[in-house]
């Protein structure tokens, strides 16, 4: 058995692959490679609008072409949700989650009430509004057809969790602090998961013992964390990468065709180019 890292890339197949992607990829690559460890390739595909077949073909070509190799078979978050089912009864059962039946207008109109509301790493904190209704309202608002998401008590949480903490190769030890994010949505109205759920999800099962990403993920960390803690899963280790940016500081975004890899390596360039470019040959 190895004793090396297990890595993982998680593309969203919504658009083709950019350069700031192959780094990325690249650098979980590495990592497990280095290590004698395991590459995982997972495409996160639960957003059926965005998603589509012809993207997840041109990931699998590109990075075959920058010369990953992944192990198969190739984890799909569509084919899965019974495992975010899962999940979620079991946070049922610890009543850390509740139905949220606002809508953005209600939320917004609420936050104005207030005179405002905290911002979190993910914007306006939510005031809670749903957190306070009681069983029987919750179940008229169910059987009269209410759409409504799953949202995360995180006073709840953090009360049974007690002090948690996650560690970063790149800036050390962290303390978690939930209360920045309010009670994130972990389960969507048109969707019975959400990005922090499925991915916490997905790394718990598929055994991923170091977790890369870029910087601007560092925050949620602090969500996944407290998951990772009810849901009994092992907490893996993370290296929060810098984020690639062109030359004027703007990230790099599917948007941007003319970095994208299809198109990098229309106008002649290698994956040698490719490992030049981003820093990693």
């Amino acid at each position: 058995m190895t004793s090396g890292v297990v890595t993982r890339f998680a593309p969203s197949p919504t658009g083709y692959l950019h350069i700031g992607h192959a780094f990325s990829a690249l650098f979980a690559y590495h990592k497990a490679k280095i290590t004698e460890g395991r590459f995982i390739l997972r495409i996160e595909d639960i957003d059926r609008t965005r998603c589509k077949p012809e993207f997840e073909d041109a990931i699998l070509e590109d990075l075959s072409w920058l010369g990953i190799e992944w192990e198969e078979p190739v984890r799909r978050q569509s084919a899965h949700l019974d495992d975010y089912d899962k999940a979620l009864d079991k946070l049922t059962e610890l009543e850390l989650i509740y139905p949220c039946f606002c809508t953005r207008g209600d939320i917004k109109a609420e936050i104005e009430r207030a005179g405002g509301a905290p911002h979190g790493p993910e914007g306006p904190v939510y005031p809670g509004t749903c957190r306070h209704l009681s069983t029987s309202e919750r179940e008229k608002k169910t059987l009269e057809g209410e759409p409504f998401a799953l949202r995360i008590d995180s006073a709840k949480a953090t009360d049974l969790t007690g002090t948690l903490n996650w560690f970063d190769q790149q800036s050390g030890q962290h303390a978690v602090e939930l209360s920045a994010f309010g009670d994130v949505v972990l389960a969507r109205k048109d969707i019975r998961t959400s990005y922090h759920l499925a991915v916490t999800v997905d790394d718990g099962l598929q055994g991923v013992t170091l977790i890369t990403r870029g910087k601007d993920l560092a925050d949620s960390t602090n969500i996944h964390r407290v998951l990772q803690s009810v849901l009994g899963y092992e907490m893996p280790t993370y290296h929060h990468h810098r984020i690639l940016t062109d030359n004027t500081g703007k990230r790099f975004a599917k948007r941007d065709h003319s970095i994208t890899l299809r198109a990098l390596r229309k106008n002649g360039h290698s994956p040698e180019d490719i490992r030049r470019m981003v820093g990693l040959d």
